[in-house]
């Protein structure tokens, strides 16, 4: 069995917009195989998730961007939704902390529209992704290779970099980041 008995894994956010499977389903993957996960925003509070355009659930802000470092981390996941990573590149805070876990080496899984935020961190040149199809010329504009699979792995850089296409990949999305995280 896959453990991340001991690992703290990082949920970055913002306060709305967060497609809520995509947030809640790999923080399952992650507590089940024994880890910790930990809800990181650009505020404190509470965010606001989204099923499609409805609003969902709310959740608890852990730690707040700016205030913490990849160093108290062993990786990132960021989940997706369309406003959520684009309001997300926005904040230089947040675009800050996902470079850090590039330039720390540490895994960092990303799902749908969230390698808009990896783009605006200048960390996707040379590497392989995939995504949710629309941002496929993003992608391929800022030096990426796209690929559309339900995961990629791509170890072509400074860290691991776990990317999936939408909802319906979550599974598989899961297994793939636990078993990276695993080997961190």
């Amino acid at each position: 069995m896959i453990t991340l008995q001991g690992k703290t894994i990082a949920f970055l956010v913002a306060p709305e917009g967060v497609e809520q499977a995509e947030l809640t389903e790999p923080w399952q993957a992650v507590r089940e195989a024994g880890g910790t996960p930990r809800l990181v925003s650009t505020q404190s509070g509470r965010v606001q998730a989204f099923n499609h355009l409805d609003r969902g659930d709310t959740f608890h802000v852990d730690e707040v961007v700016g205030e913490l470092t990849a160093g108290e981390h062993d990786a990132l996941v960021l989940p997706g939704g369309v406003a959520n990573p684009d309001a997300l590149r926005m904040d230089p805070a947040a675009v800050d902390f996902v470079r850090s876990f590039f330039d720390a080496g540490k895994p960092v899984a990303a799902i749908c529209h969230a390698p808009w935020t990896l783009i605006e961190a200048g960390v996707v040149r040379g590497r392989t992704l995939t995504s949710w199809p629309s941002l496929r010329s993003d992608l391929v504009n800022a030096g990426a290779k796209w690929v559309d699979q339900q995961v990629h792995l791509c170890t072509d850089g400074p860290n691991t970099l776990i990317t999936s296409r939408k909802p319906d990949d979550l599974p598989a999305f899961g297994d793939a980041l636990v078993t990276a995280f695993a080997k961190r």
